[in-house]
């Protein structure tokens, strides 16, 4: 069936002057060059810094795409006006995948799994050999980005199709996409965090650690996405299509996920807490020491408690100062978070700054935005022949 897509107040058109998909590339690849000679340098703390960086972007493509997913499942009609801004986040997956290749490269840096001798004596390693292998490790990771590639460009490509079209059976097509892809979505997004992260300490398990990562990962979407509005509303983009009742939707989902995230965190902790099992709190222990003590307070004030009591008062979610420090805040405590999960590996006896923690920050985050960028200009900023997007554009305002 075709339909007239709703009347909208804003050009859904990104203006040709705001483009910032040159300058995120120039930016990125000055970082990684910068990068590339850190290598040389502390071979060590570049693989580290590297792969902090690559899992803190990878994590915002990722959230994005569940979200869009379980928007499409549901047939939800209250995000339909922000979809862009998630399905640029994970359309290019399948090139961002090309960024993984230094971690391939620094296996022995990073795992010490990767050590045969170090394996050999140990009784607790050679019993974890049939999975952590390095050419299972390799399978696992072009499985995991081939389905994270295709789900992401697919839904992006059948979402950009509607509006050229105006076929609203396409939807049917989404949640076909979207179904199947939850579940799959699930195991690979579990093994990788495994994979990437809980394996750097291949003696610690964590049953709940993908859900922790999950949790991390979903929270900090949503501070993405509203700092991304107001940045295109100071810049005269879609100030009339998205509303103060979108923001304030997008502010619930943010407190109702920092809820989510502390409750998950503090679940891990206590589960291991009582256990009393060495393998499992001694991750915790040398995160609970020294300087990384520091670290771990400033995640549960900075990640939790601060933006709890700022999000929890409705009216904080319709003030936009009070948004974009709580936004900025979590933002910045995503990347710390990571930081403090991946570097107690390298840098054991306490907190350690590296210049390379900005280059490859600011290298990767470069690539990152320039392919975001360079999807959401290129096409219409708003689906406007997406059945569900007139129900979206009239949400009502509660002050």
């Amino acid at each position: 069936m075709a339909s007239n897509s709703p009347k909208l107040a804003d050009s859904v058109q990104f203006p040709a002057h705001k483009d910032a998909t040159k300058a995120f590339y120039g930016v990125g690849i000055a970082g990684l060059i910068a990068s590339a000679v850190g290598y040389f340098l502390n071979a060590d703390q570049f693989f580290f810094s590297y792969l902090t960086s690559f899992t803190f972007f990878t994590s915002f493509a990722l959230a994005g795409l569940i979200l869009v997913m379980i928007h499409h499942i549901t047939k939800s009609s209250w995000g339909a006006v922000i979809r862009r801004i998630p399905e640029s986040l994970f359309s290019k997956l399948w090139i961002w995948a090309l960024f993984f290749i230094p971690v391939l490269l620094g296996l022995s840096n990073l795992y010490s799994w990767t050590n045969t001798e170090y394996v050999a004596a140990d009784p607790i390693m050679l019993g974890k050999v049939p999975y952590l292998n390095e050419p299972f490790f390799l399978i696992r990771q072009v499985l995991y980005f081939a389905i994270w590639g295709f789900f992401g460009y697919k839904l992006h490509q059948v979402s950009i199709k509607m509006d050229r079209t105006r076929d609203w059976g396409l939807t049917a097509l989404l949640r076909k996409l979207s179904a199947p892809g939850i579940l799959i979505f699930s195991f690979t997004v579990a093994f990788a965090s495994f994979d990437w992260l809980m394996s750097l300490d291949a003696h610690w398990f964590s049953t709940m650690f993908p859900v922790y990562f999950f949790s991390m990962s979903i929270q900090a979407l949503f501070p993405f996405i509203i700092l991304f509005i107001f940045w295109m509303h100071k810049n005269d983009m879609l100030k009339n299509t998205i509303e103060k009742a979108h923001i304030y939707d997008l502010g619930a989902w943010f407190f109702g996920f920092t809820v989510f995230y502390a409750y998950i965190a503090f679940s891990q902790f206590l589960l291991q807490y009582y256990a009393n099992i060495p393998e499992e709190t001694l991750w915790f222990y040398f995160r609970m020491e020294g300087s990384w003590a520091v670290i771990t307070y400033m995640l549960l004030f900075g990640r939790f408690v601060i933006p709890f009591f700022l999000l929890l008062n409705r009216d904080t979610k319709h003030n936009k100062t009070l948004l974009i420090i709580t936004s900025v805040l979590v933002l910045v405590m995503h990347y710390i978070e990571f930081n403090w999960i991946v570097m107690p590996v390298l840098h054991g006896e306490g907190f350690t700054f590296s210049w390379l923690d900005v280059t490859t920050l600011v290298g990767l985050g470069g690539i990152f935005m320039g392919m975001f960028f360079q999807t959401f200009k290129n096409n219409n900023m708003v689906p406007v022949n997406d059945p569900n997007l007139p129900d979206s554009l009239h949400k009502e305002y509660h002050q």
